[in-house]
């Protein structure tokens, strides 16, 4: 089995940060005071084993898709994984998600199984859209998890709309929107803050800011680079977060999930973060519109190397353990490929169905 894309250079990294920071300099996250340090060390595991899980999935992705198993679209999340784990850490079990087309990396830290998402990108019948979605379009009713959109900021409404039914209902669910900084000059990303504000619904809007719209830099595109400022405009709280660091990302998704749950406050949080891979497996990392010395500078700032670092600062992971469960995350996700595989396509017939909907009035 390869060790994909990003595998090596994962690993080099963290060995070249082994020999030149000594230990007593290491940075501590932000991490809830209120936990015991035993608490404390079992979370941190558990966030590295979901950035781990994640990053080794899209590598085989990339991997799949040059082989030619991965049709249509594919859009890697490899260095945003701190924001999908720390998220998702913060979240109940009947909450929801509503993601645009980066999605495969947030699925995965959400509880859906790598080999339902493996087998909906390869397009066979056990696939969490049973191979009709592909990349772009996962989804898992049972986990809150309600896609996958392709269109630049059209989802950002149907997480208000989600919004809504929680608040119809008297729950007391929160739902989760993620977008990138682009969509934040799409009519509909302004509609929607607009109204969540107004009717006072239980949403956190999430802009993971990796700095370009596709090939197009921020600074081209947006007259404001402030982007959290929009909340002010819409009388909701803004805030931007080091992404970077998985548990400052907890800390900021806390506080707006407890907003959202306990009072019905849409937040709006900036996810600064920076993807290590093109915009989608067609777009080159480097070398046409961003150069390769902004690559590697930001490929400094790993977010799995930040949390590995931390983690043995505090005695809290060896390097046998640390390969120990990477090999294990491997693993996984060399079995969702080989269940992938072996998986069927769809029959012809399954083309009309779930294409309408019966009212129910």
């Amino acid at each position: 089995m390869g060790t994909g894309t990003g595998g090596g250079r994962l690993t080099d990294t963290i060995e070249r940060e082994q020999t030149r920071k000594p230990k007593q300099e290491m940075q501590t996250t932000n991490e809830p005071a209120e936990a015991t340090a035993a608490e404390q060390a079992t979370l941190r595991k558990e966030l590295l084993r979901s950035m781990l899980l994640q990053r080794r999935f899209e590598e085989r992705c990339a991997e799949a898709y040059a082989l030619g198993k991965i049709g249509g679209f594919c859009h890697l999340y490899i260095g945003q994984e701190a924001i999908s784990a720390g998220t998702m850490s913060v979240l109940r079990p009947d909450d929801y998600v509503v993601t645009s087309y980066r999605d495969h990396g947030q699925a995965i830290a959400r509880g859906v199984t790598p080999r339902s998402v493996m087998s909906e990108l390869f397009g066979r019948v056990d696939g969490c859209s049973g191979g009709k979605g592909g990349s772009m379009h996962l989804f898992d009713k049972k986990l809150g998890f309600l896609g996958g959109h392709g269109i630049v900021g059209g989802h950002i409404p149907l997480a208000g709309g989600v919004g809504w039914a929680i608040k119809y209902r008297k729950g007391d669910q929160v739902c989760v929107c993620f977008f990138g900084e682009a969509a934040v000059n799409i009519g509909a990303f302004h509609e929607a803050l607009n109204i969540a504000s107004l009717w006072s619904l239980p949403c956190v809007f999430v802009i993971e800011n990796n700095r370009y719209g596709m090939g197009t830099a921020i600074s081209r595109s947006t007259a404001n680079e402030d982007v959290k400022a929009r909340a002010a405009a819409y009388r909701m709280l803004g805030e931007s977060v080091d992404a970077q660091d998985v548990f400052a990302v907890r800390d900021a998704m806390g506080r707006a999930v407890a907003l959202a749950r306990k009072d019905s406050k849409p937040t709006l949080i900036e996810m600064r973060t920076y993807r290590f891979m093109g915009h989608s497996m067609s777009d080159a990392a480097s070398g046409t519109y961003r150069s390769r010395e902004e690559l590697e500078e930001n490929m400094k700032r790993d977010p799995i190397v930040i949390l590995h670092d931390i983690m043995r600062a505090n005695n809290e992971l060896s390097d046998g353990e640390f390969s120990k469960l990477d090999e294990e995350q491997k693993a996984i996700c060399q079995d969702a490929w080989d269940f992938a595989d072996a998986s069927a396509e769809p029959p012809l017939e399954n083309l009309f169905t779930n294409v309408l909907v019966e009212s129910t009035s």
